[in-house]
């Protein structure tokens, strides 16, 4: 809608003009002219009646000349009547006119109070919402062909903007804080220790000391040759070269057979030392006060690296490339999966009434949080915005668009004002 002129130009402020306005306004200089025309031609006829009576023509004369008066007198009253609405009649200071001008306030708080009252109840609303039946419609909508996918492209184009919106040194800041508070302030230790008291309890350990056990004796075969030299060169440097030598050899097959009786037995002691010292651990985490201390300082500094703060910033640029990826790829796991889940929520929410009256409650229960919080803003808004009109400008506005009407109440005016005319007049003859 093209604006023809705002009320700064005018000098008014709060109210603007449109095209339309423009267009009502014309309406109503028209059906001025034409309600002006009835009480010209009634004081015309009422003029030619007045001569012709005088003049004899005939008893009709009388008859014309009170249907003209009164109409006349209809068209002034009612003329006065609109008149007084929208402005003082001839600019005379007469009480009680000007009413839109003078109580313009008063309008604007009794109809927001009006619109509160009847519109903003808690009851109004309920009852408007309980009707409507949202939940029905929206599951019928959302399972109808087309919906599902159309919601899921709106809620994908809406995440891509959201991700476009945020910037990544802002939001890796948040994460990494985040993160960075919620690690700190957890203890670990004595959640640990439980953890690894039921690990041990199930079993779950020995996987990993069958692979421990595997790696070493694979790691001794692999490395003989240096394994020999480290022992020959921690023998005494009195001793021959040859005999370091052989004691390298046997302690190297000394270690190699124990790994492989380690690797073997699942009953081997090491095996069971090493059960014996992770339950001892374990127990320790959970009550030893020092070694809670230990790993929660361990915990500290380790948060405090900067190679962990900057994985933890990575993590959201991660995140974010794979999300939008998604987003964008119609066939994607995403999209396909919020798809199909939308379009089963529909279909479940369009026949199960209890579901049905589950989301209507949740939306009654809202709106009336919305109603009952924020009833005085709406209805101030109103107020407000009627009371920062200019008087004259929201006089003129509002007759703009009712004016045309109201000049309907003066052409019926004459015509009925004759009418009545006509018939006292006739009573009173036969009287």
């Amino acid at each position: 809608m093209n604006t023809l002129e705002d009320s700064t130009a005018e000098g008014l402020p709060g109210v603007r003009y449109t095209a339309s306005d423009e267009v009502k306004r014309r309406g109503v200089r028209r059906m001025k002219t034409i309600a002006t025309g009835f009480l010209v031609v009634a004081t015309i006829v009422y003029v030619l009646a007045s001569w012709g009576l005088h003049a004899g023509v005939g008893s009709w004369a009388g008859y014309v000349q009170a249907a003209a008066e009164a109409g006349m007198v209809g068209a002034l009253a009612d003329w006065f009547a609109v008149t007084a609405l929208f402005r003082r009649p001839l600019g005379l200071p007469i009480p009680h006119t000007a009413i839109i001008p003078t109580k313009k306030d008063v309008f604007g708080r009794s109809l927001g109070q009006f619109v509160g009252e009847n519109f903003l109840s808690v009851e109004v609303v309920r009852g408007r919402l309980r009707r409507l039946g949202v939940g029905r419609r929206l599951g019928e909508w959302l399972s109808a062909p087309g919906s599902a996918e159309r919601v899921t492209r709106e809620a994908s184009a809406a995440l891509r903007g959201a991700l476009a919106v945020l910037r990544d040194e802002d939001v890796q800041a948040v994460v990494g804080e985040a993160v960075t508070r919620r690690a700190a302030a957890q203890p670990i230790a004595q959640p640990i220790g439980a953890m690894l008291a039921r690990v041990l309890a199930e079993g779950g350990h020995r996987g990993v000391v069958d692979l421990c056990v595997v790696r070493a004796h694979d790691w001794l075969v692999e490395h003989s040759d240096s394994v020999i030299e480290t022992i020959s060169h921690e023998a005494p440097g009195w001793t021959p070269k040859f005999i370091d030598h052989k004691v390298g050899v046997r302690v190297y097959r000394e270690l190699l057979r124990f790994a492989e009786d380690v690797r073997d037995n699942p009953e081997h002691a090491a095996r069971g030392a090493v059960d014996s010292f992770l339950e001892d651990f374990a127990k320790e985490l959970r009550t030893d006060p020092e070694t809670i201390a230990k790993v929660e300082r361990a915990k500290a500094e380790l948060l405090g690296r900067s190679e962990v703060q900057d994985l933890i910033a990575s993590a959201w640029s991660a995140v974010r490339s794979m999300v939008l990826e998604a987003a964008e790829d119609e066939q994607s796991q995403l999209r396909v999966r919020m798809r199909d889940g939308i379009r089963s929520f529909g279909r479940r929410l369009a026949t199960d009434e209890r579901m049905q009256a589950k989301v209507d409650g949740w939306l009654e229960d809202a709106a009336e949080y919305v109603v009952d919080t924020y009833r005085g803003e709406i209805t101030s808004l109103i107020s407000d915005t009627v009371a920062g009109w200019d008087a004259t400008d929201a006089s003129r506005k509002i007759e703009a668009n009712v004016g045309r009407d109201l000049q309907f109440i003066r052409i019926n005016g004459t015509v009925v004002g004759a009418a009545a005319g006509l018939l006292i007049h006739t009573i009173s003859v036969l009287v």
